[in-house]
């Protein structure tokens, strides 16, 4: 997948100074509206809602309150990208270039190349809004792009991770339209599945559904969610302690 970059040239002071002030800033992509790396603070992206906090003492309810995954919320390299309707083409990729890795092939368990499908996400989906977007039915249908659309980068992406096409294999949202994951190539891959099953649903179809109840009953922040979905879904669940 080509994407072609515009260089601005700077005299050399210039440069040097604007990396001292802001540092060095990712390279824009015209199919992609591509924003900060993560699309939360780490702190606004692991605050889970917990009962026991609830009628506890000040400095216990802070206890009990803090932020859990931090460290790995902060480090999950999320992405940006605003494309409804459209297969943004935010990276360039070569064939043979990802693995998926295996983690139980017999339950169809398979998560993708993080430094190919690291996940992004959409920012006009807010914690703010959720009740009038990823918690409204039918929001899904009103971003999703047209299967033409999809079925054009998904044979790319086949190459790319070095697969051949199955009817069994669904080209995934790593982070779920359900819980605001962008149409961009960062964040959708050949999803294989396991041995004798006869469509695209597998294992992942659960673990979406799982968080997406919990971020739209305020169980979890959509933050945290995103983030453990996109840093490894076959536990995401578990370690949102869900």
């Amino acid at each position: 997948m080509n994407l072609r970059h515009t260089h601005l040239v700077l005299p050399a002071a210039l440069v040097i100074s604007a990396l001292a002030l802001t540092g060095c800033q990712p390279t824009s992509h015209p199919a992609a509206d591509t924003g900060a790396a993560t699309v939360a603070s780490a702190e606004a992206a692991t605050q889970v809602a917990s009962p026991a906090t609830q009628g506890a003492p000040p400095a216990t309810a802070a206890a009990a309150a803090a932020p859990r995954f931090a460290g790995a919320a902060a480090a999950s390299g999320l992405k940006s990208v605003h494309s409804p309707g459209i297969v943004a083409i935010d990276e360039q990729l070569s064939a043979g270039q990802c693995t998926a890795r295996t983690v139980d092939a017999a339950s169809g368990e398979y998560l993708p190349d993080p430094t190919c499908t690291p996940g992004s996400a959409d920012p006009a989906v807010t914690e703010n809004n959720i009740a009038s977007t990823i918690c409204t039915p039918g929001y899904t249908a009103t971003v999703r792009p047209p299967v033409s659309d999809t079925d054009k980068v998904k044979a790319e992406s086949l190459r790319e991770y070095g697969q051949a096409a199955a009817k069994t294999t669904e080209y995934d949202h790593l982070v779920s339209l359900e819980l605001g994951g962008s149409n961009s190539v960062s964040n959708l891959w050949p999803e294989p599945n396991r041995a004798g099953a006869t469509g695209t649903t597998n294992p992942k179809d659960g673990v979406e559904d799982t968080l997406h109840n919990a971020v739209c009953s305020h169980r979890v922040v959509l933050a945290a969610a995103q983030n453990a979905i996109a840093r490894d879904w076959v536990t995401a669940v578990k370690d949102l302690g869900l």
